[in-house]
């Protein structure tokens, strides 16, 4: 997230026990409570608050009086009776060495500062903790479009972006990000990990198009605003590099790449390379050479190793355990890379990593002949893949072949679904790879015609991926 200013919040109140963890202190700074330890929750009043702080200085209400604010006034105020002018605020404030909004609030800070302390507090929950509570987060965006505060709306229509994304609710990440885009506020240098974010939710959707688009803006930005920025350039055509390859623009992608190659020494952001081998690594896969992409997503994994993003170190292992299940690699070794990420994605891990472990663990199970634990692992990765298209497609196909292998009949159902769910959200390498498997599930069981039918079909989809035809580039 964005960094935020420091802002100061001093609160007096009565004494009390202090809040007694990191919820009661958010609880207490939602509410506007103390945050002091040994200070009273309960809101003092204005007329309180006057008396304490006149106490507190050793005045007497004479001596705290002046012209239009006599003793007996104050007297009222302090009592309840009477809620002092704006002009009275003023004085007694001058008197008392505090500001006319602590004297009236209890607040040194203004709403302004009060709605930015909030949001920092829930941007460092998000980053931290990984969590954010999305109502308090609406909750703040309502105040801020009411009181025109395009900053704050931004900041926190990103918060709630980045928190859907992190929820896998891909739909409403787009729907905030998209606004925030819109509105100006951020722009492809200042917040990366807004465009990153949002061109990923595209593709999570099934939408590549829109991501590939997306990040040829930010490529066409960046050299107008910050044309000596070799590390953007280098992020952003990596990003193009992967939308291109899941529209089968695998040409294209790998010259992307390779001309990131060559800025990549001018960079210092110690993930170029580590996303330079990654793209390598997927247009490798799709060009069906899984050796090559495990070289690349190995020497990802070692870049990654030397850092301590466990995240995308454990996206690595995935990569590196798929790749190898595809080039027919050692199976123990595929168990130790899944369980390795498994561990290094925490407590709290994405819907779209538990259902790629999970589908992994289900390809792996099929490899060893466990077809009751393939069938098991695959539901479990079409469950956490409700709402991600192509996870979805891929845990079915996987699911297809358990049945299969069992002799379920409702296998040539899960092929038929995870084909046509390829077909629309797929790369051209997995539409092609699920035809055949279900072309052969065909043979197997007689249905000889059929089966060649689809066989056409795969040679014609890889056929026009072979002839490339690439999308107008803007």
């Amino acid at each position: 997230m964005g960094t935020t200013r420091a802002s100061t919040f001093v609160v007096k109140y009565r004494v009390s026990p202090a809040p007694a963890s990191l919820d009661a202190f958010r609880s207490a700074l939602h509410h506007g409570r103390a945050l002091t330890p040994g200070i009273d929750p309960t809101p003092e009043s204005i007329g309180q608050r006057l008396r304490r702080l006149r106490l507190e200085r050793n005045l007497s209400q004479r001596e705290l009086s002046a012209p239009g604010v006599s003793y007996a006034y104050i007297s009222r105020i302090e009592a309840g009776a009477r809620r002092p002018s704006v002009k009275a605020l003023r004085s007694l404030a001058a008197k008392l060495g505090v500001t006319p909004d602590y004297l009236e609030t209890g607040s040194e800070i203004r709403e302004a500062e009060a709605r930015e302390l909030r949001l920092a507090d829930a941007e460092l929950r998000l980053r931290l903790d990984g969590d954010s509570q999305a109502d308090d987060l609406r909750e703040i965006l309502a105040d801020a479009v009411a009181h025109a505060d395009g900053a704050a709306t931004a900041r926190a229509q990103i918060a709630l972006g980045l928190d859907a994304a992190a929820r896998g609710d891909s739909a409403e990440a787009i729907r905030q990000l998209e606004r925030v885009v819109d509105s100006g506020f951020v722009t492809p240098a200042s917040r990366p990990d807004v465009y990153s974010t949002l061109g990923e939710a595209y593709a999570l959707v099934g939408s590549p198009d829109r991501a590939a688009d997306l990040f040829e803006h930010c490529l066409r930005e960046i050299a107008r605003l910050a044309p000596d920025d070799h590390p953007a350039h280098v992020r952003y055509s990596t990003y193009l590099s992967y939308a291109l390859t899941d529209l089968g623009e695998l040409q294209h992608a790998r010259e992307l790449v390779e001309e990131s190659l060559r800025h990549a020494e001018e960079a210092t952001d110690p993930y170029t390379r580590v996303r330079l081998h990654w793209s390598l690594g997927r247009i490798s896969h799709e060009q069906s050479q899984p050796m090559v992409a495990l070289e690349h997503f190995r020497r990802a994994v070692a870049l990654l190793e030397a850092t301590e993003d466990t995240f995308h170190l454990a996206r690595a292992y995935l990569s590196c355990a798929a790749a190898a299940l595809a080039s027919g690699g050692d199976l123990d070794e595929v168990a130790v890379q899944i369980d390795r990420a498994e561990r290094l994605m925490g407590p709290k891990p994405q819907p779209r990593d538990v259902a790629g472990i999970r589908r992994l663990r289900a390809t792996h199970a099929l490899r060893t002949g466990d077809l009751r634990a393939a069938e098991r692992h695959a539901r479990a990765a079409q469950a956490h893949a409700k709402d991600i298209p192509n996870q979805h497609a891929l845990a079915t196909w996987v699911l297809a072949e358990a049945l299969a292998g069992r002799g379920e009949a409702t296998a040539a159902e899960a092929f038929s679904s995870a084909a046509q769910g390829l077909e629309q959200h797929g790369t051209v390498r997995e539409h092609v790879e699920v035809l055949r498997a279900y072309a052969h599930y065909l043979r197997d069981n007689g249905r000889e015609r059929e089966a060649l039918e689809l066989l056409d079909r795969a040679a014609e989809v890889a056929s026009a991926a072979r002839r490339e035809t690439v999308r107008p580039r803007a």
